[in-house]
């Protein structure tokens, strides 16, 4: 039926980019990859009321941050185009009318007032959810209700109306989806959708079906909240004469709150990583600027990694896994049809395996980007390099960094001295005074270097080395913190680490 798999990602530019619709993407995209087929990216605009200035833009940024690089698409190109909806709309009138002319469809003229009329008057008769449907078509100004002449001269008027759908009353309609198996429906229990709306524009019910179809898309993987819809799809692809072309469905499962007891939603907040990348994006409805992921210290390649897992796994124990063996490894058959919950505890354990497994060399921009945003003074990239191989297995999150590190950068202006008080003796104060001075004498510098001179001496001075090595640490760093303390100040240097210990002792009691 097709010769090549083609699957699309069409997110709307009304909002920013979460976790749910980010995994849709993903998933088509692994299964374009895998495949050998395309990936095209088509922003569906009809709602032109709703869509925010620059999110198309902002959608593109985070899906290349992520590595998922559409074939096709606004900006990119391809056979296919226009790729946003807003810029199809003469295509889809005539699908709407040859819908009207074979009776699958109909002009409706009733007002927003007579619209509300009606659902006012449901809802007195008990019904609990209102709706245009075949029930009460027949009470509404529409062409089914009003004679052929009336409806000519409506339309010869230019007077406001749309097209809705004509739902049969007791088909059975069925679609055998990839994840979940064979799914019907009654087609009397859906009501009569808008396909197309009185500015013209279509609704998403017309627009993927006739873009689905125009675009040769093979396969269509969604979020399961769209399984309601499919029985309107799939009388339009059979109406229409495109049955034979029809593509392949898979809905996928829900997100879930990490108590399992609902769909993760926008309304979850920062605590749970919204939105995927914050960068550049202020959210129309609050006018407030939110965290992502991306800004609160996640890398790409463990965003992507924990955001595959959410819902599907390769059949073995392996967790970790980099875009190309999700490419390699990644099936429909393994999608889970149950709801996946996230945990943002074990999406900072996804960072964490990523963040010691990537270069300290690779992690140096990034984390500079964070001593900057922090307005720390430039540190040398060389010593930053080596802070973050250092202190890598400490660090979650990229912001880790900063508090992991920035006292190699800010000597300690205070020490936490209680912490050593009641072992604080002059004989302790005369031997970091002699320290301070062999460590000026050793040759060549490092660690292994500092080490063995303290441990010389202690034994010279008679006190164990244990005893010492916590007022070492608050002395360069001012408090029980940091990586083991001769690798602290292999880091400092000679000169710094000398001028740290010296005034702490001129400032200990």
């Amino acid at each position: 039926m097709f010769d090549k798999v083609r699957v699309r990602f069409a997110p709307s530019p009304t909002g920013g980019l979460h976790l749910g619709g980010v995994r849709t993407a993903l998933y088509n995209y692994l299964f374009a990859r895998h495949h050998g087929g395309d990936f095209i990216l088509r922003i569906e605009d009809t709602d032109q009321g709703r869509s925010v200035p620059g999110a198309e833009e902002y959608l593109l940024e985070c899906l290349g941050w992520c590595g998922i690089r559409p074939d096709e698409g606004p900006g990119i190109g391809g056979d296919y185009g226009p790729y946003r909806q807003s810029e199809r709309k003469s295509l889809y009138r005539q699908y709407a009318d040859q819908l009207v002319r074979s009776g699958r469809a109909y002009y409706a003229f009733d007002t927003p007032g007579e619209l509300d009329a009606m659902r006012e008057d449901q809802v007195r008769k008990g019904v609990i959810s209102p709706q245009y449907s075949r029930e009460n078509r027949e009470l509404m100004r529409n062409s089914f209700s009003l004679p052929e002449r009336e409806v000519r001269a409506l339309l010869a008027d230019g007077v406001p109306h749309v097209i809705r759908v004509a739902m049969p009353a007791n088909e059975e309609v069925s679609i055998t989806d990839l994840i979940r198996g064979e799914i019907r429906f009654e087609t009397g229990l859906v009501d009569d959708k808008v396909l197309l709306k009185a500015d013209g524009m279509p609704t998403y019910h017309l627009a993927v079906v006739v873009d689905d179809y125009l675009m040769k898309i093979s396969h269509v993987m969604r979020g399961e909240e769209w399984i309601p819809s499919a029985p309107v799809h799939v009388l339009l692809w059979k109406w229409l004469g495109w049955e034979h072309r029809m593509p392949a469905w898979a809905h996928l499962p829900l997100i879930l709150k990490p108590e399992g007891t609902g769909k993760l939603s926008k309304r979850d907040g920062d605590q749970l990583g919204f939105p995927v990348n914050a960068m550049n994006w202020t959210d129309p409805d609050t006018l407030s600027f939110s965290r992502g992921f991306r800004e609160t210290g996640f890398l790409p390649e463990a965003f992507v990694n924990l955001l595959a897992l959410l819902g599907w796994n390769d059949g073995t124990e392996k967790e970790i896994f980099t875009l190309e063996e999700l490419v390699e490894h990644f099936s429909l058959e393994r999608v889970h049809r149950a709801g996946a919950r996230f945990d943002y505890n074990k999406a900072k354990w996804f960072n964490h395996e990523w963040v010691k497994r990537t270069s300290p060399e690779n992690l140096l921009p990034l984390v500079s980007r964070i001593y900057e945003e922090r307005k720390m003074p430039s540190p040398d990239p060389g010593l930053l390099t080596g802070v973050i191989a250092l202190t890598r297995e400490r660090c979650h999150l990229l912001e880790d960094f900063y508090d992991q590190g920035k006292f190699f950068f800010i000597p300690p202006d205070h020490w936490d001295f209680e912490a050593i008080a009641s072992r604080w003796t002059a004989e302790k104060k005369s031997f970091f005074e002699g320290f301070a001075g062999r460590l000026q004498e050793i040759p060549d510098w490092g660690a292994p270097q500092a080490e063995a001179i303290f441990r010389e001496s202690c034994a010279g001075a008679g006190i164990k080395p244990g005893e010492l090595q916590l007022p070492l640490r608050i002395m360069l760093v001012g408090g029980k913190f940091g990586p083991p303390v001769f690798q602290i100040a292999g880091l400092l240097g000679r000169e710094e680490t000398v001028r740290r210990i010296r005034t702490a002792i001129s400032s200990f009691p």
